[in-house]
């Protein structure tokens, strides 16, 4: 055989095997999924994100046709189930629901095993929710205007409530603060719950939390809601104003929840995924499930979820170098 043509089989051999390697690449994704999936929430059960996490799975396990398994592995801010879903193998079927927390601050305000956005191929944003601005109902304002009023005269003297550090809701009450120049404390608990209770038993006076878990003690009067951190007033309580409306502006800070596979994860898989993700979003029950939880689903690619979320570092970057929280 000349040197020639055993140049020629050489190619034709390697030209062979790459199609080899990529059909044999892409066969999993054609055929996936083949089992139960796990989905990993790096929050506790019974919070917020266990509850979307577990209507999610449900719902994503019948458009999937196999099961989804809610697997909570909370601690570190997030960051534990975060890094434990960075290290697993990317075939698709070890899953990540997560916030800014795990992503973004976390990683931002501690040593982590995990890059929060290269470390993970991005499906896409499950959903997004504001937080209102609650009062103890015995703290006698009636609006934000008077609220920053009353701020203004007794500097350093009330206290703001949130569902712990570095999560929206306290970024959202240290931007509100910025924005209408007062200085108020930040009282962090660890979840909803406890903030709740010290708002409602009057330990703080004021408090910025999630609508869906304050809307049961609005509803019987324990609390109070004067704004809503949006651009649009919120259906579920339609008569109270936005922080735009009450004269702060770009004060928003939501919680957004993004499902997320290890880096390396198939392409293919991944736009099954997001594809499935996003069917969920057209059907009736999910849609209400997520309205009555003030949560609105967004309908975005891979690359703009990946985008979104580098857009959401940038901006919390910002913010914690602001208050002295980020180098």
């Amino acid at each position: 055989m000349s040197g020639i043509d055993r140049r020629a089989a050489c190619a034709l051999l390697l030209s062979l095997a790459a199609g080899t390697v990529s059909i044999a690449r892409a066969a999993p994704a054609a055929t996936y999924p083949q089992r139960p999936i796990t989905l990993i929430n790096p929050y506790a059960a019974g919070g917020p994100a266990d509850v979307l996490a577990r209507r999610l799975a449900k719902d994503l396990g019948e458009v999937l046709a196999q099961p989804v398994i809610v697997e909570n592995k909370p601690g570190a801010a997030a960051a534990l189930g975060t890094g434990y879903v960075a290290r697993a193998k990317p075939d698709g079927y070890t899953l990540l629901i997560s916030t800014s927390a795990g992503h973004v601050v976390t990683p931002l305000l501690h040593h982590v095993t995990y890059d929060g956005v290269a470390d993970f191929s991005f499906i896409g944003i499950v959903a997004s929710q504001s937080s209102m601005l609650v009062i103890n109902p015995q703290f006698k304002v009636n609006n934000v205007a008077e609220l920053i009023a009353y701020a203004k005269q007794h500097p350093g003297k009330l206290n703001f409530g949130s569902a712990g550090t570095g999560g929206a809701t306290h970024l959202g009450g240290e931007l509100f603060k910025q924005k209408a120049g007062v200085d108020i404390v930040h009282i962090p608990y660890n979840g909803a719950a406890l903030a709740l209770t010290d708002l409602i038993g009057g330990q703080v006076q004021m408090a910025f939390l999630n609508l869906s878990a304050c809307l049961p003690h609005i509803k019987d009067g324990r609390i109070k809601a004067l704004a809503y951190a949006s651009e649009h007033r919120s259906k579920l309580l339609p008569d109270v104003p936005t922080l735009e409306e009450s004269g702060i502006h770009g004060a928003d800070v939501p919680t957004w929840y993004s499902l997320a596979a290890p880096k390396g994860t198939p392409a293919a898989i991944v736009d099954r995924l997001n594809a499935a993700l996003l069917a969920l979003n057209a059907k009736p029950g999910y849609a209400a499930f997520m309205e009555s939880l003030d949560a609105v689903p967004l309908s975005l690619s891979p690359a703009q979820t990946t985008q979104f979320v580098e857009h959401d570092r940038s901006n919390m970057t910002k913010l914690l170098r602001s208050i002295g929280l980020a180098k």
